[in-house]
């Protein structure tokens, strides 16, 4: 078997070269004459899978090792009779760890308390519905938005979207959809945000083309909305660099870019390639995890719940570095900038999530441990 899959896709070639020839391709050079001879192609979501890259191949199995799948033509593979996986919630705690360290950060810039504040959470999936039984944890009021899963439980917890009005926070977790009744292509518009209340802190992790630029940028310049945190951008790698000025937290597309998310990615493809093709293959990954960054944090004696959470979230994931990361590209020539968003992506620091991250507290606090270990830090006895 003859396996082509992108080069960023992490422990590879340990995850897949038991079962035949693995081709590591940067996402860049991944054409039609690489795929000739392939029996499989594993892609992450930088790479478009359709006719204009399969039609010359015998590719019998494709992959996505992210959550997302809008750059698949999943037609295209029925009609070839060509198998398709993907990998749900992989990253669902790398992009909830992402959007609390966001809120943190944000909250003592601004000198807020977190604890009481209204987070309106749309799109309750895997990563919309990880985040909000942790915001609830540590004492936030979570409205949840969705309208196909109201639909589909008739869960009266699913509030029309209009309920968040009255939201400190609002943060997107929802598809990229350009039609039909779910749609969500510039969902974030003029009108949406005239809706919100003034002042609200808006967060979107989901898709670039969710939000409209323009209204954006309009909103923020009236002063509507009290602060902005962008990981994803309409027209990517080339992203508006006024909208990148204007924004309090912006990064390159990494809230899932966990190391653990990722693999996470590489072992379902591997078992949904192994299902596809009749084969067995045992992997445990965890021997091969670099350690966390901080992998021991240690509280001091008579720290707030508020205080600790935040200290803790900022010993395991550090947000602001990756702000300071992106804005660096606002000093790269224009021809350069997306060339530069793309290496970021690439070159990315492993980053560990919150589970691999020891705190120590200097005297017992029972609220302290309860409140650090609802976001899943290890806590010694």
């Amino acid at each position: 078997m003859k396996i082509v899959a992108d080069a960023n896709i992490p422990l590879l070639a340990e995850a897949f070269a038991p079962l035949g020839e693995v081709a590591a391709i940067p996402a860049h050079r991944m054409a039609p004459e690489v795929l000739r001879d392939a029996d499989a192609l594993l892609v992450r979501s930088v790479t478009r899978v359709d006719a204009a890259l399969l039609a010359d191949s015998r590719v019998r199995f494709v992959a996505t090792a992210t959550i997302g799948f809008d750059h698949i033509d999943k037609a295209y593979l029925a009609r070839r009779g060509i198998g398709f996986a993907y990998a749900p919630g992989s990253n669902a705690r790398s992009v909830a760890e992402y959007v609390l360290a966001a809120i943190f950060t944000l909250a003592e810039r601004r000198r807020l308390r977190v604890t009481g504040e209204v987070l309106g959470i749309v799109g309750c999936g895997n990563v919309g519905g990880r985040l909000a039984r942790m915001a609830e944890a540590l004492g936030m009021k979570v409205l949840r938005n969705d309208p196909p899963l109201a639909r589909q439980t008739g869960d009266l917890r699913y509030v029309p979207i209009d309920a968040l009005a009255g939201a400190d926070i609002v943060t997107f977790h929802v598809p990229l959809e350009r039609s039909g009744p779910n749609a969500t292509y510039h969902m974030i518009d003029r009108a949406l945000l005239a809706r919100l209340k003034r002042g609200v802190t808006l967060i979107n992790t989901s898709r670039g083309a969710v939000a409209d630029t323009a209204a954006l940028k309009a909103a923020i310049d009236a002063k509507h909305l009290g602060a902005v945190v962008l990981d994803v951008w309409e027209n990517e790698p080339n992203i508006d660099c006024e909208l990148l000025e204007r924004v309090n937290l912006a990064t390159p597309h990494i809230a899932g870019y966990s190391y653990d998310g990722k693999v996470n990615g590489t072992r379902m493809v591997l078992e949904a390639l192994c299902k596809h093709f009749g084969l067995r293959r045992e992997w445990d990954p965890s021997p091969l995890m670099p350690p966390a960054a901080s992998p021991r944090v240690r509280l001091p004696a008579g720290i707030t719940v508020e205080k600790a959470v935040h200290e803790a979230a900022r010993a395991a994931y550090d947000i602001e570095s990756d702000d300071r990361r992106l804005r660096a590209v606002l000093a790269e020539p224009s021809e350069k900038r997306g060339e530069f968003f793309d290496s970021l992506r690439k070159n990315y620091p492993a980053r560990r999530e919150f589970p691999e991250t020891t705190v120590e507290l200097a005297e017992p606090n029972a609220a302290v441990k309860a409140a650090v270990e609802a976001l899943s830090f290890k806590v010694p006895m």
